[in-house]
């Protein structure tokens, strides 16, 4: 078997653009968000206890909250077997999603139409 599947030493294994898919969720398991993080993002995150992702939009490193203040403080952070996905979970200061939103996922697909959930 391959050592970054098995082993013990942290080895994301970024896509061609540097990144990794980070899911965030609460500690009771809600979705939160999905975003990207690269080497740095991911450095920044586990250094200071808070969710930092790449903005792919802005082209920039990109702190959760940083404007609204709806931080994600990492509570624990895990990996995947092939380490290409992170899931953080987090204790949310706030909503996660942009609009005002709990979550990102607060709208399901019903007979081709969305309807609110939360």
């Amino acid at each position: 078997m391959d050592p970054r599947e098995t082993g013990l030493t942290l080895d994301p294994k970024y896509d061609a653009n540097g990144l990794i898919t980070a899911v965030a969720t609460d500690r009771a398991g809600q979705l939160l968000m999905v975003a990207h993080m690269n080497a740095d993002a991911l450095a920044a995150t586990l250094a200071g206890g808070e969710a930092v992702f790449w903005s792919r939009s802005r082209g920039r490193l990109w702190k959760k909250g940083e404007s609204s203040g709806n931080v994600l403080r990492v509570v624990e952070a895990r990996i995947d077997c092939d380490q290409d996905a992170l899931w953080l979970i987090c204790d949310p200061a706030g909503p996660a999603c942009h609009t005002g939103a709990t979550s990102c996922f607060y709208r399901r697909i019903e007979d081709g139409a969305l309807v609110r959930i939360t």
